[in-house]
């Protein structure tokens, strides 16, 4: 082979271009992989947050309120509206909360979500925390999402935050060193604790009558509820299922076991869309 053929075949070698995607943002402000929790720290620090949408860039949350400092809320002697936060006013505010919240501080949005909830009807959650379980934060959010009036945390009190995405600020949160502690809480303020989990014995969360104050508690992705947890319960509940898995993500039975109880209780005119 000629030198000039030798240099023409190197010339003609494929070349295998490996292309990096960037991780889809969500509506909430959140990266899909969110590897470093970089959006997520700038939505709960007020900072802009930018997504794509059509290949054009965009905005999550609102922008300073228009007008300026002198069309911000006022009450009507003509003094500050106390529930609006000057410096979410001033910059914006990117939080991932519903337009009804928007610019209003955070001790502000808890008095307004406590003042929301129906008298006589309560719902708190607890999960069990032993592994630093990457779901409670996922119930954490669906939690807040039902205006739950607490949430609890058996075991470990540290626990994992990340996919809360800011949501626990908002809610009443509780730990308990263990599930009998729990229970302890739960008789004095006179909240049963109501299990979910499919074990043996437990009842389908279908038909069943769930009361209009309680605590629904979650064990652990891998393991369920503890033996210690079912023992405390006055129920044990399980979401029928009809696929060939054994159980549901954690997170996501959650979130189905309190919708069961919001519509059993809760008004549509409760939610966001109906204030």
């Amino acid at each position: 082979m000629s030198v000039s053929q030798h240099s023409m075949r190197r010339s003609l070698t494929p070349l295998t271009l490996v292309l990096r995607t960037p991780p889809r943002v969500r509506q909430d402000g959140a990266h899909d992989d969110d590897r470093r929790g970089c959006l997520h720290r700038r939505a709960a620090a007020g900072a802009p947050v930018t997504g794509h949408e059509g290949g054009r860039e965009r905005e999550v949350g609102v922008g300073p309120w228009p007008g300026g400092p002198d069309a911000w809320p006022r009450l009507p002697d003509g003094t500050p509206d106390p529930r609006y936060d000057p410096e979410l006013l001033a910059h914006g505010d990117r939080r991932n909360v519903v337009d009804r919240y928007r610019y209003w501080t955070v001790e502000a949005v808890v008095a307004d979500l406590d003042a929301r909830r129906p008298a006589g009807r309560e719902l708190h959650v607890a999960i069990e925390n032993w592994a630093h379980d990457l779901n409670i934060g996922s119930v954490v959010r669906t939690a807040n999402a039902f205006n739950a009036a607490g949430v609890h945390v058996v075991g470990r009190r540290r626990w994992n935050r990340r996919g809360a995405m800011v949501t626990d600020r908002y809610l009443h949160t509780h730990h308990h060193p263990d599930a009998a502690a729990l229970a302890t809480w739960g008789a004095a303020a006179g909240v049963p604790v109501v299990g979910v989990d499919n074990v043996p014995g437990s009842v389908p969360l279908e038909g069943f009558d769930l009361p209009a104050r309680c605590v629904l508690l979650f064990g652990q992705e891998s393991t369920g509820l503890t033996p210690e947890a079912q023992g405390v319960c006055t129920a044990v509940l399980h979401i029928t299922q009809h696929g060939s898995t054994r159980s549901l993500n954690a997170g996501a039975a959650g979130a189905i076991a309190m919708h069961a109880w919001a519509t059993r209780w809760l008004a549509p005119s409760h939610g966001a869309d109906g204030m």
